[in-house]
């Protein structure tokens, strides 16, 4: 297990990208430790004080106004906690909940939530030692934090709940005990300090968006082939189209395109004589549709690395102003319009994909392929359900690309009416991702099928080394055969980064 340091408000996609597909564990700059103490003793302060502070000797949320002794203080974060663990459904990924955890250390160690060190410590050997709360998928609304799926990460830090550990799904407590930690006894307003914040929507939106752009490069790949597989037009990737338009994604995904089909012997075939003037949109108009994708997950990442950075709990420990303020960071607004924009951006190229499947498949459009890619056609269905798979599942991108941030519903007794839902928008991306993948799994089975029907003409060099790794497992299609195996082995390779290793051709960088 690879470990990292993170110094809190400077961390980026890069590191981020590091603790979600490494599952790297991660510990905080020590310089922020003085500040974090500071605020500490600030709550600590208060907390025996006379005066009503929020969540430190009160209740929460409707229950503001009960004023709570300072003696029951630890009573009140146990009782916040436990009854806050009301998360149901499948418990999340090992890596999302190891990404939310390294996103709630982050967010502590800005110094403005009160928490004693020791709460960061033990956040951090429980990555280190791989103490992982099992966290239930559903529950937020994403409003007064991720209440519920951050609970279940605090009940285990408690002793409660259950955790994975060494491979078994343990009691928490048991799960400390082997890991040779202790449970902590929460300190005033350090249950609502873990509990109030954006981390378990924050966790799924960056996954949502690293796993994304990873499927864009590799649609890059497949509508490379696509192009050559009809023997479409290369024109329409000259630079200065683009240059004249402006949107620097577009520019990048013609550049791409235009590094992996150069010099393909498919391509200098038909520069003469060809009696098409101009392709179909999804053949022609690719850079300005990946490359608007491209430019929309680049905005999201830079709202996801500001939000992975911030202090988003309540109240807030402003030290050099000696307040504790309430306000409303835990909102995650930014979040779930993040999500959304992810969303689109993933329901997109999925749809362009599909329509130079189609095109393919379709011996009308497809400049004398064989019907469906199979070369005896009438016997063998070869690729025409394929297609109609990928259909269903680009349909069922475009209803999951709905927006979520606007379906707001108030809850907490009217308290807190107006709420993200960007748990839900997050959530969702890993099973848009998922079709994608598949979409450009078939997109790589149907171009590779149509560019070997092109010999003894050659693709690109780059193209060629993709083509060669597809052949490596799945063969080509000849006679009809039990096709499921060979959609998901190809959707592997999408999912895998493979094309882009295969291709070695400079790929567009994620940053903010």
């Amino acid at each position: 297990m690879t470990s990292m340091t993170l110094t809190p408000g400077v961390a980026t996609l890069v590191d981020l990208a590091r603790v979600y597909h490494d599952e790297a564990s991660v510990r905080l700059d020590p310089t922020c430790h003085a500040g974090v103490a500071r605020a500490a003793a600030r709550i600590d302060a208060a907390a025996n004080g006379d005066e009503a502070v929020y969540g430190v000797n009160t209740g929460f949320g409707k229950l503001a106004s009960v004023k709570i002794a300072a003696s029951d203080t630890a009573t009140l974060q146990r009782n916040l906690i436990l009854s806050h663990c009301c998360g149901v459904g499948a418990p999340i990924s090992r890596r999302h909940a190891r990404l939310m955890m390294a996103l709630k250390l982050l967010s502590l160690g800005r110094g403005a939530s009160g928490v004693r060190p020791e709460l960061i410590t033990l956040i951090e050997e429980m990555l280190a030692r791989g103490v992982t709360p099992v966290i239930p998928t559903q529950g937020s609304v994403g409003a007064s934090g991720d209440l519920a799926p951050l609970a279940h990460m605090a009940a285990v830090m408690m002793g409660h709940a259950e955790a994975e550990y060494d491979g078994e799904t343990l009691a928490g407590g048991e799960a400390l005990k082997r890991a040779g930690l202790t449970p902590v006894e929460l300190g005033a307003k350090e249950g609502l300090a873990l509990i109030n914040g954006t981390q378990f929507s924050t966790a799924f939106a960056l996954a949502g968006l690293f796993d994304a752009w990873r499927a864009m490069q590799a649609a890059l790949v497949t509508s490379a082939m696509s192009t050559d597989a009809i023997m479409g037009s290369t024109a329409p990737l000259q630079p200065e189209i683009h240059t004249l338009r402006g949107h620097s994604g577009q520019i990048e995904a013609a550049a791409t395109m235009r590094a992996l089909l150069e010099n393909s012997e498919i391509r200098e075939s038909h520069r003469e004589g060809d009696t098409r003037v101009q392709d179909p949109y999804c053949i022609r108009c690719q850079p300005q549709v990946t490359g608007a994708a491209m430019d929309m997950l680049r905005m999201a990442g830079r709202t996801l690395e500001i939000e992975a950075n911030a202090a988003t709990d309540n109240p807030l420990v402003l030290t050099e102003a000696g307040l504790i303020v309430s306000g409303g960071n835990f909102h995650a607004e930014p979040v779930g319009f993040a999500a959304d924009m992810i969303a689109l951006a993933v329901a997109e190229i999925g749809a362009i994909a599909q329509r130079r499947i189609a095109l393919i498949v379709d011996p009308t459009l497809s400049f004398d392929l064989p019907p469906f890619l199979t070369p005896n056609p009438g016997l063998n269905s070869g690729l025409m359900i394929a297609e109609v798979t990928t259909a269903a599942l680009m349909s069922e991108n475009k209803h999951l690309a709905n927006p979520c941030v606007t379906d707001s519903t108030p809850t907490s007794a009217n308290q807190e009416d107006h709420v993200s839902m960007a748990a839900h928008g997050a959530v969702r991306l890993g099973r848009m991702v998922a079709n994608l993948d598949r979409i450009l799994g078939v997109e790589l089975l149907c171009a590779g099928q149509g560019i070997e029907f092109r010999a003894p003409l050659r693709t690109s060099a780059p193209l060629t080394a993709v083509l060669d790794r597809l052949r490596q497992t799945v063969p080509a299609l000849t006679d009809d055969r039990y096709m499921a195996p060979d959609l998901e082995r190809a959707a592997d390779l999408v999912r895998s980064g493979a094309l882009q290793q295969a291709a070695q051709t400079t790929m567009p960088e994620l940053r903010a």
